[in-house]
């Protein structure tokens, strides 16, 4: 990728030399930087670069070892940067060192993030991004090949949305191209090329630009493993094309960084419970773990046997209680449940500790909508977890106005959880970033007519008794067949 890269640079400008008039000299000089973990790739590298240069520079420019853990470049910083990471490729073996970078936040390359341990593409990501200049001093512009995953994966405040956060609330995301499939010899999955930069032009800044080139190719004449595909030249022009002219088409969409943004809410909804004191409701506390422990001891000889049988004479005092409650009498208001309970407490003499209480509260007590709400000692109505849901807000919106449009008419006793905040900016809500490429560029393919699949069916139908006929030989499998 380097010894290309370079021949592009000088060929790039001896062809702009061409197009100026008079003795301007364009002539560009190019120093190679590189790491490599693989320490045959990193011989090999290291050989081709002493052939090709002439004071061997480039040759010692290239560091051995792994990239996340020993950065052999630290203290460098480059005006282009490259990288084709491994795929879904974990780090574990630089987890500590990564870590212990993380924690210096700012002042580390990992600080934004960590993306989850079996995939370390946007390590490789933030690792580029930590060696770009200040764009005082000319920026930078960076390029990686990644697969789909660092584009979507993780929730709202996980490492991958945080680092994805990071890049483009500093508007650093210049363009994503997606390639074809199969163009690598080792895996056919879809790549994407990430076009990151620190000196946006003044019409990009703020935007970013997605280019969909997954037809910009032509098929191998031979497979190479999984690489079937290929993008010549003049494909590959043609992206390149696309991506300087910043025009919306076919090919390309535009769209404001905060597009890619959202506010993860917590939607709450009331919890609604009836109270039975029924034989199926009531054996259901021998499941509790507080009325269970009534029987357990930790004590040892007679004094745990003691202990035991006091807890069982609680237990079956407990269940005598319970089931001089009305047995077909179904409470639909909690308060109304519990003074009953404490009557019937009081009336033989047993006193209900909190945990025992909240343990045949919840033994006796079904989920149903016709019931009253439960409420705390304030007043306030008490979630349902099982009805807890989550809602996606744009950046772009007011979480209340799209509360009221899209949740409040469906669920008109839900309400937003104003405690969940973002831990960055305060406000409700956890922030996170996600590009979903795909969503943009789908074309809706509408199914084939009826009729049209009909004939299909029937034909298919011939064939098979076709064959049928043909393998029983005809005669009485023919009649068989017919029949």
């Amino acid at each position: 990728m380097l010894t290309i890269s370079k021949e592009h640079i000088t060929l790039g400008v001896r062809r702009n030399g061409d197009l100026v008039r008079g003795p301007i000299n364009l002539a560009a000089e190019v120093h190679l930087f590189g790491q490599e973990v693989n320490p045959e790739t990193w011989a090999v590298s290291k050989s081709d670069l002493f052939m090709k240069s002439t004071d061997g520079r480039d040759a010692e420019n290239i560091a051995f070892g792994t990239t996340l853990s020993n950065d052999r470049h630290a203290k460098t910083q480059f005006d282009y940067l490259i990288a084709n990471p491994p795929y879904g490729k974990d780090w574990k073996r630089d987890e500590a060192a990564v870590r212990a970078e993380h924690e210096r936040g700012a002042a580390g390359r990992f600080g934004q993030g960590l993306p989850r341990i079996s995939d370390g593409q946007l390590l490789f990501l933030l690792h580029m991004l930590a060696h770009m200049k200040e764009p005082e001093k000319g920026g930078s512009r960076v390029a990686i090949i990644m697969n789909g995953s660092p584009l979507f994966t993780g929730d709202a405040g996980s490492g991958e949305s945080e680092i994805r956060r990071w890049i483009l609330e500093n508007d650093w995301l210049e363009a994503l191209i997606a390639l074809p499939e199969q163009l690598f010899y080792n895996t056919g999955i879809a790549t994407y090329v990430w076009v990151l930069t620190n000196r946006k032009a003044p019409q990009r800044k703020g935007k970013v630009q997605l280019v969909d080139a997954t037809s910009f190719w032509v098929p191998m004449r031979r497979s190479l493993g999984d690489k079937r595909r290929g993008v010549p030249l003049e494909k590959a022009e043609s992206i390149v094309t696309l991506l300087r002219r910043f025009e919306e088409g076919e090919h390309v969409k535009i769209f404001p960084t905060t597009h890619f943004g959202f506010r993860k809410i917590t939607v709450e909804r009331p919890l609604r419970l009836n109270f039975q004191a029924s034989p199926e409701r009531i054996a259901r506390i021998g499941e509790e773990t507080a009325f269970r422990t009534l029987a357990v001891s930790r004590k040892k000889g007679a004094a745990k046997e003691r202990e035991e049988a006091g807890g069982r004479a609680q237990q079956e005092a407990l269940l005598a209680m319970l089931r001089s409650l009305p047995a077909a009498t179904v409470y639909k208001d909690r308060d109304e449940f519990e003074r009953a309970l404490s009557a019937a407490a009081r009336g033989v003499g047993l006193k209900l500790a909190a945990p025992m209480k909240k343990a045949i509260l919840s033994a006796l007590s079904e989920r149903d909508e016709t019931a009253a709400v439960c409420r705390d000692p304030g007043g306030e109505p008490e979630p349902d977890p099982e009805l807890r849901d989550t809602e996606n807000v744009p950046l772009a919106e007011r979480v209340e106005a799209f509360f009221e449009r899209e949740v409040r008419p469906h669920v008109p006793d839900a309400w937003i959880d104003t405690s969940r905040r973002d831990p960055k900016d305060g406000e409700v809500g956890i922030v996170g970033y996600e590009i979903n490429f795909n969503r943009y560029f789908y074309r809706y393919t509408p199914p084939r007519p009826l009729e049209e699949i009909e004939a299909d069916i029937r034909g298919i139908e011939q064939d098979i008794l076709r064959m049928l006929t043909e393998v029983t030989g005809g005669g009485a499998g023919g009649d068989v067949v017919k029949r």
